[in-house]
C-alpha cells in the first residue's frame, strides 16, 4: 500500500519531468495547442502577469554565478550585446516604423512593433540556446545585463517613438523594476534554501514546469488567433509574414554585426536578440492593449517557439565548425 502510495504521488513529477525532456518538441507544439483550445485560452488569459512572474523566477533560479563571473573577465562582448539589444534595436525599429510613416497609417501596429522592440530578451532565450546544443552562458549574462537596464530603457525608448504611451514612461518603468527585482529576489532565497545541487539535479521537471507555465501566456495570446484568421484570412497571413520577417532580421542582423566574435557566438546573440519578451510587454501594461497589438505578439510566438526545432541542423553546423 505504501509502494502504491507512493508511485501515486510521484506520478505526476515523473509526468512533469518527462514533458521537460520534450524539449524543442514540447515547445513548438505549445503554440498550435492554444489555437485549437480558445476555450482554455480564455480561461488563463487573466494568469499572465502571474506567469511571467512565475518564469522570470525560474530563469533566475538557473542563473550560475560562477558562470556569470567567467564572462566578467571578458566585459567587451557582453557590453556590445546589451547596447546592440537593448538600444540599437530599439532605435533601428522607431526609425524604420517612423520613415515607413507607420505612426499615421497604423499607429496600433507601431505601438505593437515598439513594445516588442523595447523589451528584454526572453528570459527562456538561454534554455532555448542549451535545448540546441549551444553555449548560453554569453546569452545569460548578457539577459542578465540587459534585465538590469530594461526600466530605464524601455520607457525611454518607447516614449520616444511613441508619445501617447499609456501607462507613463514612470509608471511603465516601476513595473518592470518591481517584476525583475522581485522575481530574480524570490529566485536567490529559493537557490539559497534548496542550493544548486537540487536545482541540477531536478533540471528535468523544471524545465516541465517552465513549459507549462510558458503554455498560460501562449494560450492567452492565441485565443483569438483561429477565429481571426477565418475572419480575415489575407490580414492575419500579412501580419504574420510580418512577424516571421521581424524575427530573422533581427537574427540575421544580430549574427552579422557580432561575426567578428565567431560563428557560435554571433548566431546564439542572434538567436537571443529576435526572442524578444513581450510577454512583460503584457504584465507591465496589464494587458490594456488594442487588438492589434495581441494578435501580432500572438503570431510572433511562431517564430519564437518554432526557431529551436527548426534550425537544430543550422545550430548543429555551427558547433560542429566552432
Amino acid at each position: 500500500m505504501a509502494f502504491l502510495s507512493r508511485s501515486v504521488l510521484n506520478a505526476p513529477t515523473a509526468a512533469v519531468a518527462w514533458l521537460g525532456r520534450q524539449g524543442t518538441r514540447a515547445i513548438a507544439a505549445l503554440v498550435f495547442v492554444g489555437i485549437v483550445a480558445p476555450p482554455i485560452d480564455a480561461v488563463l488569459k487573466p494568469f499572465v502577469t502571474e506567469a511571467i512572474f512565475v518564469l522570470l523566477c525560474i530563469a533566475f533560479l538557473r542563473v550560475d554565478p560562477m558562470a556569470v563571473r567567467s564572462y566578467l573577465g571578458r566585459p567587451g562582448i557582453v557590453v556590445a550585446a546589451v547596447g546592440w539589444t537593448m538600444l540599437v534595436i530599439p532605435v533601428l525599429f522607431g526609425t524604420t516604423c517612423v520613415l515607413l510613416g507607420l505612426p499615421d497609417r497604423s499607429p496600433d501596429l507601431m505601438f505593437a512593433l515598439m513594445l516588442q522592440a523595447v523589451a528584454s530578451p526572453m528570459m527562456a532565450a538561454p534554455a532555448f540556446a542549451a535545448l540546441m546544443g549551444l553555449d548560453a552562458t554569453l546569452v545569460l549574462v548578457t539577459l542578465v545585463a540587459g534585465s538590469a537596464l530594461i526600466p530605464i530603457t524601455a520607457p525611454f525608448l518607447a516614449f520616444v517613438f511613441v508619445p501617447a504611451l499609456t501607462p507613463s514612461p514612470l509608471v511603465l518603468g516601476l513595473r518592470l523594476f518591481a517584476i525583475l527585482a522581485g522575481s530574480a529576489l524570490v529566485a536567490f532565497i529559493v537557490r539559497g534554501v534548496v542550493g544548486p545541487d537540487a536545482i541540477a539535479r531536478h533540471r528535468d521537471e523544471i524545465d516541465g514546469v517552465n513549459i507549462l507555465v510558458v503554455f498560460v501566456f501562449v494560450a492567452a495570446v492565441m485565443e483569438h488567433v483561429a477565429a481571426r484568421f477565418i475572419e480575415r484570412p489575407a490580414a492575419m497571413l500579412e501580419l504574420a509574414a510580418l512577424a516571421f520577417f521581424v524575427y530573422f532580421a533581427v537574427l540575421c542582423l544580430t549574427a552579422l554585426a557580432f561575426y567578428a566574435a565567431g560563428r557560435e557566438s554571433a548566431f546564439v546573440l542572434g538567436l537571443m536578440a529576435s526572442q524578444r519578451n513581450m510577454g512583460l510587454m503584457l504584465a507591465v501594461t496589464g494587458g490594456a492593449l488594442p487588438d492589434v497589438v495581441w494578435l501580432y505578439f500572438a503570431l510572433c510566438q511562431f517564430p519564437i517557439y518554432l526557431s529551436p526545432q527548426l534550425l537544430k541542423p543550422v545550430a548543429r553546423r555551427v558547433v560542429a565548425d566552432h
